[in-house]
């Protein structure tokens, strides 16, 4: 989890939804600094369970759901578009297809 602090500084966020993975002291700890809930629910091998939001943890298997198609469409997964406007339209393309199907 050492890549994770680069990821989140100089970011706001009002929350961050993610799986047991990430339940460390050190980051519920940097969230609540930050005045962010933390939607991520506690490891079986915790002493002190602590509440999460569990409808909006729900919320975390749809977004992976989402990327896991979006996935499937290679320029969009690796980015071969050469300008932010073409990779911007191709995303609309392939939200609307997948909003379709």
């Amino acid at each position: 989890m050492t890549g994770v602090a680069p990821l989140i500084r100089g970011v706001p966020f009002g929350a961050l939804l993610a799986d047991k993975t990430f339940d460390a002291n050190w980051l519920l700890e940097e969230l609540d600094q930050r005045g962010a809930t933390a939607v991520i629910p506690p490891k079986a091998n915790r002493e002190h369970k602590r509440n999460y939001d569990a409808d909006a943890y729900g919320w975390r298997h749809l977004f992976e759901n989402y990327f896991a198609k979006v996935k499937e469409f290679r320029g969009i997964a690796t980015r071969h578009d050469k300008t932010d406007s073409s990779y911007a339209a191709n995303w609309n393309l392939v939200a609307t297809l997948i909003a379709l199907r």
